[in-house]
């Protein structure tokens, strides 16, 4: 088969995607009401339920996640707040200068993300997706929703990365299945030649791919060059409220507290999570916007592209309730230990781990029902544990590319709905799953 072929298979395979996601893939909150009557419907179907049950069991649920769900529209929010800095915007400037055409910008985003992901999943997220939109900005001709695409495509890596919750967890003591398994450093998780390898060719087939995806666009959707047109200041005397509020001093005071606060953490040996790369931002962006009066009306902005993270979280924490505590996910994950072997069972929790983590988005949230069941196998098989608990936390970042929840945060920053990126990321979804599913089968 000639190249040209190639290029026009991988074409029509690209166009057929893009245009059923956008024809069909309807709102994320559709999608997850949707999934909410059909698990309900499962349980009492299939587990034998009451529908009263399962009602107890959604009701539950739906307030399991608010912590994590403010957490989110934090990062979402202060990430908006800190890139729309001057700093900020000159720093993105000097890395977006890098890419002159749609295709070194599409390699670059991915990269960029990659990194960034690897070292946080929230940092992750909030970067690329600003970088993307700065480069819809710059580059002539690059397609916007492919952009975006890329930019979310790097999120792929992040249970494989520094921020993984299931390979610390196993390495943190305490952690619930301490007592099954004892303690598994991440040298044997994250730092493996296993995981090294696959993350390192991830590095090297994404960007791959959403280059050829790239070269597959006839007509690029592209972003309309928009200048940042400074508000006119107010020309009357300011009355002394207003000139407090655009006073530096108090904005500065508060920004070194908070800015002390993070030093004296880390100084204390505190770990890099989320709820310190929130405080982080909140006070960067506060001491970088001058004062308060700008931070404020920049937050103001950034709630506005917050509406789907803060709807849609207590509907999967709802879904999350009728899985685990009707069994359903637990019996559907018992099915793939039952036809393994101790060679195929990291391939298997590959693929169980990907199908429920369509309906349970949450790492910690799917590997509290799902990790007993394989880690129990694991012993009973003779089969490699840590390769298992690190093939299901690659299948669970692996089916984000198809599942909108977590693209939310970088589709708030880019204007977008998810039907316009998930025809890309869904072939990302195919190569990679092909990609990562042939490794842990053959090694």
């Amino acid at each position: 088969m000639t190249a040209p072929e190639r290029k026009s298979v991988f074409g029509h395979l690209t166009h057929g995607c893009t245009r059923l996601f956008d024809r069909y893939l309807p709102d994320p909150l559709v999608i997850v009401v949707l999934i909410t009557i059909a698990i309900m419907a499962a349980g009492i179907v299939l587990k034998g339920h009451t529908a009263t049950a399962m009602l107890n069991y959604w009701t539950d649920g739906f307030w399991t996640l608010h912590a994590f769900a403010m957490q989110m529209v934090l990062i979402l929010v202060t990430g908006f707040v800190v890139a729309t800095t001057p700093l900020f915007k000159h720093l993105v400037s000097r890395i977006a200068s890098g890419a002159t055409t749609p295709a070194s910008a599409i390699i670059l985003v991915t990269l960029v993300s990659l990194a960034a992901s690897w070292l946080n999943w929230g940092i992750g997220l909030v970067v690329g997706a600003i970088l993307a939109k700065e480069l819809a900005r710059r580059v002539a001709g690059v397609d916007y929703r492919l952009l975006i695409s890329s930019a979310y495509s790097g999120f792929l890596i992040w249970h494989a990365g520094l921020s993984g919750s299931v390979p610390l967890a196993l390495a943190t003591p305490g952690n619930f299945l301490e007592a099954n398994i004892g303690l598994i450093p991440t040298s044997l998780t994250l730092f493996s030649n296993f995981n090294i390898s696959l993350v390192v060719a991830l590095f090297i087939v994404l960007p791959l791919t959403n280059y050829l995806l790239m070269k597959s666009i006839d007509t690029p959707v592209t972003l309309t060059a928009q200048a940042d047109t400074p508000k006119p200041g107010n020309t009357e005397a300011l009355r002394p409220a207003e000139r407090i509020e655009q006073a530096a001093w108090p904005a500065l005071f508060i920004a070194l507290l908070g800015l002390a606060g993070v030093v004296a953490y880390a100084v204390q040996g505190g770990g890099l999570n989320l709820n310190i790369i929130i405080f982080a931002l909140l006070f960067t962006g506060i001491g970088l916007h001058r004062n308060l009066r700008n931070f404020l009306d920049q937050m103001n902005e950034a709630v506005k592209g917050a509406s789907g993270v803060i709807i849609q979280f207590p509907f999967y924490a709802g879904i999350m309730g009728m899985m685990s505590q009707s069994g359903l996910a637990s019996d559907f994950a018992q099915l793939f230990v039952d036809i393994s072997s101790a060679q195929t069972l990291p391939a298997w929790s590959f693929l169980s781990a990907g199908i429920i983590n369509m309906f349970i988005p949450s790492g910690g949230g799917q590997w509290a029902v799902q990790g007993p069941i394989l880690m129990e196998a694991a012993q009973a098989l003779n089969a490699d544990i840590p390769k298992v608990a690190m093939a299901f936390a690659w299948g669970d970042s692996w089916t984000n590319m198809l599942q909108p929840f977590w693209a939310l945060p970088a589709l708030a920053i880019a204007g977008l709905k998810a039907r316009d990126i998930m025809g890309y990321c869904a072939i990302v979804m195919l190569v990679t799953g092909t990609m990562i599913g042939g490794a842990l089968l053959l090694s």
